[in-house]
């Protein structure tokens, strides 16, 4: 387990069962963390939750303090996030961990964009110009999230995607710190496949989560 903070500060807006999975692990991974949601009571409550290494603050301050700004929040919901929050998120690189479904009326899941659309690709264009979009922590489920982290032996890989190779190195510390092998996949362009129902998803080809041996054989 790390036991170093990496200097990055996050911000993870959103607290529901993805958001708390990624505050959880951090935090075990001794990482501070900023805590936001609509709810304040709720970033409260998580942060009492899991001690000193967390802090609840409303929306706007969790962004302006932070380098890294994980929306741990439905796909739908990031366009008006990124327009209520544009001049808080400039120079900020954001994580997306969301995927572009909903229910399909039989106990499932469908796309809500075109077959060969991503969130990532489309997100990536909706933000700030000075801001950063990085595809990570979305590939597992909160279930394996929680459950998965910090395993042995041989951890678990995180797949991520990005064009912006500053951003990258802060990344791969916060997968590594929070339990997880990083792996890197390519551009943006590439994020359909760390998606539901992408090849490299846990509910898509993976079926799994999968060490750094079988991931480099898939990738």
């Amino acid at each position: 387990m790390n036991t170093e903070n990496s200097g990055t500060e996050v911000a993870i807006i959103g607290l529901g069962k993805v958001g708390e999975a990624i505050a959880t692990n951090l935090t075990k991974g001794n990482h501070t963390v900023i805590l936001a949601s609509r709810d304040i009571e709720k970033a409260q409550l998580l942060a009492a939750k899991l001690g000193g290494l967390a802090v609840a603050k409303d929306v706007a301050h969790a962004i302006r303090e932070a380098d890294v700004v994980i929306p741990a929040i439905n796909f739908n919901s990031l366009k008006d996030f990124f327009q209520a929050y544009a001049s808080e998120l400039a120079d900020k690189t954001v994580v997306n961990v969301s995927n572009p479904i909903a229910p399909d009326g039989n106990g499932g899941f469908k796309k809500i964009v075109g077959q060969g659309e991503s969130a990532g690709q489309i997100l990536s264009g909706l933000l700030p110009g000075s801001a950063r979009l990085v595809k990570a922590f979305g590939t597992l489920g909160a279930a394996s999230l929680r459950n998965e982290a910090f395993s042995k032996p041989g951890r678990k890989v995180l797949f991520y995607a990005s064009d912006h190779a500053s951003s990258n190195k802060q990344i791969e510390e916060l997968i590594t710190i929070s339990g997880f092998e990083p792996l890197l996949v390519g551009g943006i362009d590439q994020s359909i496949r760390l998606e539901v129902f992408g090849d490299l998803h846990e509910f898509g080809g993976l079926g799994k989560t999968v060490t750094v041996d079988e991931a480099r054989a898939k990738v």
